[in-house]
């Protein structure tokens, strides 16, 4: 493919999942992918592992987000792994896929678990877009994402949604206030996905086929389904999109 040749990317949460499926295709097609993680190193390796394997380029890096300082952590070994692979201290692509759930309504939603999931949801990815843009080319990409929770009421996760359509409100304020320099901000939304963090939807047949009834298409997503669209919204062919929240769901809820 090619198109993101010369990019240089970054996709948090890059490990499993969603986020290793981006990171994969990013690489596919052309960009130089710094793979993050918080606490599972051998996933993030793993992933860079099958990137080169495929011929690609990418490198894993870790912090821990939702804590003090997690942007400056972060964006201090981003730029000693590009300085170690000849690479100047900038950035084409940001990814913002990095993410949790704790389940819960809200008579059993805890302050603490509130917190954590506005942290790392809405929080971390504010102070790495601010702390990017000293670094993010004019014409970049900042690529959040977000949940379909936040379109269709999901009450057994409250304050996850919550946290999902403060990121979505950031999406919009910024596409706005980057406009001069035509980096575009999008929000990808999925719907139910087959990933780890979604095992109990799908563990057991009649959970998969129960989750699968809500699409159109009569299956759950997979984590390629997001990626594609993730790549799109990274290349030139989605510089006229920007302050969007791109659907991802497979049809659910129409």
């Amino acid at each position: 493919m090619g198109n993101l040749t010369g990019k240089v990317a970054l996709v948090t949460g890059g490990g499993r999942g969603i986020g290793r499926a981006i990171a994969q295709r990013l690489a596919a097609d052309g960009a130089l992918v710094a793979v993050h993680y918080g606490h599972r190193e051998g996933a993030a390796r793993e992933t860079v592992g099958l990137i080169t394997d495929s011929g690609g380029r990418a490198f894993a890096l870790s912090a821990v987000l939702g804590q003090p300082g997690d942007a400056s952590a972060l964006y201090e070994r981003l730029d000693a792994c590009l300085r170690e692979r000849g690479e100047p201290s900038e950035l084409d692509i940001l990814v913002n896929n990095a993410g949790f759930n704790i389940p819960g309504g809200i008579a059993a939603v805890q302050p603490q678990d509130f917190d954590r999931l506005m942290a790392v949801h809405a929080k971390a990815p504010l102070f790495l877009i601010q702390q990017a843009l000293e670094r993010l080319r004019d014409a970049g990409r900042i690529i959040n994402i977000s949940s379909a929770a936040t379109r269709v009421a999901f009450p057994e996760s409250v304050a996850y949604s919550m946290a999902k359509a403060a990121l979505e409100a950031l999406t919009r304020a910024l596409a706005r206030e980057l406009g001069p320099r035509h980096i575009t901000v999008n929000a990808v939304t999925p719907g139910f996905v087959k990933t780890e963090m979604n095992k109990k939807r799908w563990c057991a047949p009649e959970d998969e086929a129960a989750h699968a009834a809500y699409s159109v298409f009569g299956r759950m997503g997979w984590p390629q389904d997001v990626a594609d669209i993730v790549a799109f919204l990274a290349s030139d062919d989605s510089r006229w999109v920007t302050g969007q929240c791109v659907d991802a769901s497979g049809g659910s809820f129409l």
